[in-house]
């Protein structure tokens, strides 16, 4: 693996942790999903965007107006992880480019960001609404709109479905290991690395100049 310039984050489960019962409120008001107990606002979150995805028809105003809405609500009860102000200003300091690559609104990303006081780490924000799309479209149009390189670039997720993503994207897929249990289901699909703590990506990236100096 190529020394890493940029790092694309899906906030949603990687910087924070958010809760599920909004997005199966979506799941369930506009999709017409039977609303099914769910402790991973991750799960929760990367299957409406299935659903989203798989839709035959086109959203009414209405609709997306709820969607919004509901996100914002997911966006105020998220708990941000005390280690990614560090974590990314240590990356920043390193002259890593960050970005943020997201399928949510570009209301729920900006509310996010300002809110947590996070936008001066990242030099770029990219969601469903500037991007045009979700899940692959997010990452499509950083890798774009930056000119960055495939094969030095990773995006971190801490589901199944982010994996994939960035694997159909072209870019490495690292996986956030919040759960040891979800940790070995991740394992599976054989990611480009995995860590368990924000804190350790400045040194995954460390080793990586070491093991490519060689």
């Amino acid at each position: 693996m190529q020394p890493v310039e940029a790092i694309l984050f899906e906030p949603v489960g990687c910087l924070a942790e958010f809760p599920a019962e909004p997005f199966l409120e979506i799941a369930s008001r506009v999709f017409g999903r039977e609303r099914k107990p769910s402790q991973s606002g991750s799960r929760a979150y990367w299957h409406l965007l299935n659903l989203m995805e798989s839709a035959d028809r086109n959203l009414h105003v209405s609709e997306l107006e709820l969607i919004e809405s509901l996100e914002l609500q997911a966006v105020s009860g998220a708990a941000i992880y005390e280690d990614v102000v560090p974590a990314l200003s240590e990356l920043k300091a390193m002259n890593i480019q960050l970005f943020m690559a997201s399928s949510l609104s570009h209301t729920a990303i900006s509310r996010f960001l300002d809110g947590y006081s996070l936008r001066q780490l990242f030099s770029g924000a990219w969601d469903r609404d500037n991007s045009h799309g979700i899940k692959l479209g997010p990452i499509q149009a950083t890798m774009a709109s930056a000119n960055l390189k495939f094969d030095r670039t990773m995006f971190l997720t801490d589901t199944i479905e982010g994996l994939k993503a960035a694997g159909a994207c072209g870019v490495h897929p690292i996986a956030m290991m919040n759960d040891p249990d979800e940790g070995r289901r991740l394992a599976m699909h054989n990611p480009a690395g995995g860590i368990v703590s924000l804190h350790e990506l400045p040194d995954f990236i460390r080793l990586l100049v070491a093991e490519n100096a060689r």
